[in-house]
Protein backbone atom coordinates (compact mmCIF):
# COMPACT_ATOMS: atom_id res chain seq x y z
CA UNK A 1 0.00 0.00 0.00
CA UNK A 2 1.31 2.96 -1.30
CA UNK A 3 1.73 5.64 1.70
CA UNK A 4 2.28 9.08 -0.55
CA UNK A 5 -0.82 10.06 0.21
CA UNK A 6 -2.34 13.41 0.94
CA UNK A 7 -3.28 11.99 4.53
CA UNK A 8 0.35 11.03 5.40
CA UNK A 9 2.12 14.34 3.93
CA UNK A 10 -0.55 16.43 5.97
CA UNK A 11 0.68 15.03 8.81
CA UNK A 12 4.15 15.46 7.99
CA UNK A 13 3.68 19.02 7.58
CA UNK A 14 1.60 19.63 10.73
CA UNK A 15 3.93 17.92 12.62
CA UNK A 16 6.78 20.04 11.09
CA UNK A 17 4.68 22.87 11.98
CA UNK A 18 4.51 21.76 15.53
CA UNK A 19 8.42 21.39 16.11
CA UNK A 20 8.46 24.42 14.14
CA UNK A 21 6.12 26.28 16.85
CA UNK A 22 8.66 24.88 19.97
CA UNK A 23 11.54 26.01 18.49
CA UNK A 24 10.36 30.05 18.69
CA UNK A 25 9.16 29.14 22.05
CA UNK A 26 12.40 27.91 23.37
CA UNK A 27 14.32 30.30 21.25
CA UNK A 28 12.69 32.81 23.88
CA UNK A 29 12.66 35.58 20.94
CA UNK A 30 10.33 38.78 22.27
CA UNK A 31 10.90 37.41 26.09
CA UNK A 32 12.90 40.20 27.23
CA UNK A 33 13.23 42.07 30.67
CA UNK A 34 10.31 41.20 33.27
CA UNK A 35 6.59 41.81 33.37
CA UNK A 36 4.23 43.47 35.37
CA UNK A 37 0.68 45.07 35.34
CA UNK A 38 2.23 48.14 33.38
CA UNK A 39 4.22 46.12 30.45
CA UNK A 40 3.15 47.53 27.28
CA UNK A 41 1.44 45.46 24.81
CA UNK A 42 -1.67 43.43 24.46
CA UNK A 43 -0.49 39.96 24.42
CA UNK A 44 1.85 41.05 27.80
CA UNK A 45 -1.26 42.65 29.70
CA UNK A 46 -3.73 40.20 28.60
CA UNK A 47 -1.95 36.86 29.01
CA UNK A 48 1.57 37.16 30.31
CA UNK A 49 0.81 39.12 33.50
CA UNK A 50 -2.55 37.19 34.23
CA UNK A 51 -0.51 33.85 34.61
CA UNK A 52 2.83 35.71 36.23
CA UNK A 53 0.24 36.90 38.72
CA UNK A 54 -1.27 33.46 39.11
CA UNK A 55 2.26 32.16 39.49
CA UNK A 56 2.80 34.68 42.32
CA UNK A 57 0.24 33.74 44.03
CA UNK A 58 0.53 30.05 44.26
CA UNK A 59 3.92 29.99 45.24
CA UNK A 60 2.71 32.11 48.48
CA UNK A 61 -0.04 28.82 49.43
CA UNK A 62 3.69 26.86 49.13
CA UNK A 63 5.44 29.02 51.37
CA UNK A 64 6.64 31.33 48.45
CA UNK A 65 8.05 27.85 46.38
CA UNK A 66 8.52 29.05 43.13
CA UNK A 67 9.66 25.92 42.02
CA UNK A 68 6.26 24.39 43.27
CA UNK A 69 3.90 27.62 41.45
CA UNK A 70 5.68 26.43 37.99
CA UNK A 71 4.88 22.95 39.05
CA UNK A 72 1.61 23.66 39.54
CA UNK A 73 0.90 25.97 37.18
CA UNK A 74 2.25 24.62 34.27
CA UNK A 75 0.06 20.75 35.39
CA UNK A 76 -3.16 23.39 35.84
CA UNK A 77 -2.75 24.66 32.19
CA UNK A 78 -1.93 21.18 30.57
CA UNK A 79 -4.91 19.92 32.54
CA UNK A 80 -7.70 22.04 31.11
CA UNK A 81 -5.89 21.97 27.55
CA UNK A 82 -6.76 17.80 28.11
CA UNK A 83 -10.12 17.78 27.21
CA UNK A 84 -9.07 19.90 23.90
CA UNK A 85 -5.89 17.52 22.97
CA UNK A 86 -7.91 14.53 23.45
CA UNK A 87 -10.49 15.32 20.99
CA UNK A 88 -7.81 16.52 18.21
CA UNK A 89 -5.91 13.03 18.71
CA UNK A 90 -9.82 11.41 18.68
CA UNK A 91 -10.47 13.29 15.51
CA UNK A 92 -6.44 12.35 13.94
CA UNK A 93 -7.27 8.76 14.46
CA UNK A 94 -11.09 8.74 12.66
CA UNK A 95 -8.83 10.81 9.62
CA UNK A 96 -6.48 7.89 9.56
CA UNK A 97 -9.38 4.79 9.60
CA UNK A 98 -10.96 6.92 6.83
CA UNK A 99 -8.07 6.68 4.82
CA UNK A 100 -7.63 3.02 5.38
CA UNK A 101 -10.44 2.60 3.20
CA UNK A 102 -10.12 4.93 0.73
CA UNK A 103 -6.36 4.28 0.52
CA UNK A 104 -7.12 1.14 -2.15
CA UNK A 105 -9.64 3.52 -4.39
CA UNK A 106 -6.69 6.09 -4.35
CA UNK A 107 -3.97 3.09 -5.31
CA UNK A 108 -6.35 1.72 -8.27
CA UNK A 109 -6.66 5.87 -9.77
CA UNK A 110 -2.59 6.37 -9.45
CA UNK A 111 -2.13 2.95 -11.43
CA UNK A 112 -5.11 4.35 -13.78
CA UNK A 113 -3.35 7.14 -14.84
CA UNK A 114 0.23 6.79 -14.21
CA UNK A 115 1.20 8.00 -17.15
CA UNK A 116 2.30 11.63 -16.12
CA UNK A 117 0.22 13.64 -18.95
CA UNK A 118 -1.07 17.23 -18.05
CA UNK A 119 -4.73 15.48 -19.19
CA UNK A 120 -4.38 12.46 -16.91
CA UNK A 121 -2.69 14.56 -13.95
CA UNK A 122 -5.91 16.91 -14.21
CA UNK A 123 -8.52 13.81 -14.66
CA UNK A 124 -6.42 12.14 -11.15
CA UNK A 125 -6.88 15.16 -9.41
CA UNK A 126 -10.43 15.35 -10.10
CA UNK A 127 -11.54 12.00 -9.49
CA UNK A 128 -9.43 12.10 -6.19
CA UNK A 129 -11.60 14.61 -5.40
CA UNK A 130 -14.91 13.27 -5.79
CA UNK A 131 -13.29 10.00 -4.19
CA UNK A 132 -12.78 12.44 -1.39
CA UNK A 133 -16.03 13.64 -1.24
CA UNK A 134 -17.87 10.35 -1.67
CA UNK A 135 -16.21 9.16 1.69
CA UNK A 136 -16.73 12.67 3.75
CA UNK A 137 -12.74 12.54 3.44
CA UNK A 138 -11.37 16.23 3.71
CA UNK A 139 -7.21 15.65 4.53
CA UNK A 140 -6.84 18.83 5.55
CA UNK A 141 -9.14 18.69 8.34
CA UNK A 142 -6.42 17.19 10.92
CA UNK A 143 -7.09 19.10 13.62
CA UNK A 144 -5.25 22.51 14.13
CA UNK A 145 -7.67 24.40 16.04
CA UNK A 146 -6.04 22.46 19.09
CA UNK A 147 -2.83 23.94 18.22
CA UNK A 148 -3.68 27.34 17.31
CA UNK A 149 -5.66 27.46 21.04
CA UNK A 150 -2.95 25.81 22.90
CA UNK A 151 -0.05 27.74 21.45
CA UNK A 152 -0.87 31.68 22.65
CA UNK A 153 -1.77 29.89 26.19
CA UNK A 154 1.61 28.06 26.81
CA UNK A 155 3.68 30.72 24.80
CA UNK A 156 1.97 32.88 27.60
CA UNK A 157 2.43 30.61 30.18
CA UNK A 158 6.32 30.38 29.27
CA UNK A 159 7.38 33.94 29.10
CA UNK A 160 5.27 34.34 32.54
CA UNK A 161 7.24 32.22 33.59
CA UNK A 162 10.83 34.02 32.11
CA UNK A 163 9.94 37.21 33.12
CA UNK A 164 8.43 36.84 36.60
CA UNK A 165 10.71 38.81 38.58
CA UNK A 166 10.14 37.17 41.83
CA UNK A 167 10.88 34.02 40.61
CA UNK A 168 14.42 34.79 39.23
CA UNK A 169 15.63 35.01 43.17
CA UNK A 170 14.47 31.97 44.44
CA UNK A 171 15.80 28.21 45.06
CA UNK A 172 14.10 24.85 44.30
CA UNK A 173 15.56 21.41 45.28
CA UNK A 174 19.28 22.04 43.77
CA UNK A 175 19.05 25.19 41.46
CA UNK A 176 18.59 28.80 41.27
CA UNK A 177 15.42 29.28 39.68
CA UNK A 178 16.94 32.49 37.61
CA UNK A 179 19.80 31.21 36.46
CA UNK A 180 21.09 28.12 34.30
CA UNK A 181 21.27 24.75 35.71
CA UNK A 182 23.68 22.02 33.92
CA UNK A 183 21.55 18.97 34.84
CA UNK A 184 18.18 20.19 34.20
CA UNK A 185 18.69 20.97 30.18
CA UNK A 186 19.52 16.95 29.69
CA UNK A 187 16.51 16.10 31.81
CA UNK A 188 14.31 18.28 29.21
CA UNK A 189 15.76 16.86 26.45
CA UNK A 190 15.46 13.25 27.79
CA UNK A 191 11.57 13.43 28.43
CA UNK A 192 11.10 14.93 25.68
CA UNK A 193 12.91 12.44 23.41
CA UNK A 194 10.83 9.94 25.38
CA UNK A 195 7.71 12.10 24.44
CA UNK A 196 8.41 11.58 21.10
CA UNK A 197 9.05 7.94 21.31
CA UNK A 198 5.82 7.01 23.09
CA UNK A 199 3.94 9.06 20.79
CA UNK A 200 5.28 6.35 17.87
CA UNK A 201 4.04 3.30 19.01
CA UNK A 202 1.69 1.73 16.78
CA UNK A 203 2.78 3.79 13.62
CA UNK A 204 3.96 2.24 10.90
CA UNK A 205 7.82 1.98 10.21
CA UNK A 206 7.72 3.76 6.95
CA UNK A 207 6.30 7.37 8.65
CA UNK A 208 8.11 6.18 12.12
CA UNK A 209 11.51 7.06 9.20
CA UNK A 210 9.63 9.93 8.37
CA UNK A 211 9.59 11.54 11.31
CA UNK A 212 12.90 10.24 13.11
CA UNK A 213 14.91 13.47 12.26
CA UNK A 214 11.92 15.55 13.74
CA UNK A 215 11.77 13.05 16.69
CA UNK A 216 15.75 14.00 17.60
CA UNK A 217 15.09 17.55 16.88
CA UNK A 218 12.74 19.15 18.79
CA UNK A 219 14.66 17.07 22.48
CA UNK A 220 18.06 18.62 20.96
CA UNK A 221 17.49 22.47 20.50
CA UNK A 222 15.39 21.97 24.10
CA UNK A 223 18.95 20.84 25.62
CA UNK A 224 20.78 23.33 23.63
CA UNK A 225 18.44 26.47 24.79
CA UNK A 226 18.32 25.26 28.48
CA UNK A 227 21.95 25.89 29.22
CA UNK A 228 21.39 29.40 28.35
CA UNK A 229 17.87 29.59 29.84
CA UNK A 230 16.79 30.41 33.52
CA UNK A 231 16.38 26.99 35.24
CA UNK A 232 13.07 27.54 35.80
CA UNK A 233 12.30 27.08 31.75
CA UNK A 234 13.81 23.62 31.56
CA UNK A 235 11.74 22.86 34.50
CA UNK A 236 8.15 24.15 33.13
CA UNK A 237 9.58 21.99 30.16
CA UNK A 238 10.45 18.71 31.96
CA UNK A 239 7.10 18.95 34.29
CA UNK A 240 5.01 19.80 31.08
CA UNK A 241 6.70 16.75 28.77
CA UNK A 242 6.39 14.57 31.33
CA UNK A 243 2.26 15.11 31.61
CA UNK A 244 2.44 14.65 27.28
CA UNK A 245 3.87 11.95 28.25
CA UNK A 246 1.18 10.45 30.23
CA UNK A 247 -1.61 12.37 27.72
CA UNK A 248 -0.23 10.25 25.00
CA UNK A 249 -0.43 6.72 26.77
CA UNK A 250 -3.83 8.06 27.84
CA UNK A 251 -4.86 9.31 24.34
CA UNK A 252 -3.75 5.76 22.93
CA UNK A 253 -5.72 3.75 25.34
CA UNK A 254 -9.12 5.43 24.70
CA UNK A 255 -8.38 6.13 21.30
CA UNK A 256 -6.43 3.00 19.83
CA UNK A 257 -5.48 3.01 16.56
CA UNK A 258 -7.44 0.61 14.04
CA UNK A 259 -6.41 -2.12 12.07
CA UNK A 260 -6.72 -1.07 8.15
CA UNK A 261 -9.21 -1.53 5.65
CA UNK A 262 -8.42 -5.04 4.04
CA UNK A 263 -6.46 -6.60 7.09
CA UNK A 264 -7.21 -9.70 8.68
CA UNK A 265 -11.30 -9.44 7.36
CA UNK A 266 -10.72 -12.33 5.40
CA UNK A 267 -13.42 -14.70 6.61
CA UNK A 268 -12.42 -18.04 8.25
CA UNK A 269 -13.32 -21.01 6.51
CA UNK A 270 -14.21 -23.97 8.97
CA UNK A 271 -12.96 -27.68 8.18
CA UNK A 272 -15.19 -30.20 7.03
Amino acid sequence: MSKNNAFTAFTKKYRILAAIAILVIVSGCGAKGTIDSNTPGFFNHYVVFPFSYLIQHIASFFGDSYGMAVIVMTLLVRIVLLPLMLRQYKGQQGMKQKMSVIQPELNKLKEKYKEKTPENQAKLQKETMELYSKHQFNPMAIGCLPMLIQMPILTGLYYAIKMTPELAQHSFLWFQLGTPDHILPFLAAAIYYVQFRVSQIGVDSAQQKQMAMLGLLSPVMMGIFSFSAPAAVPLYWVVGGTFMIIQTLVSKKLYPTLPAAGVNDTPAVSAK
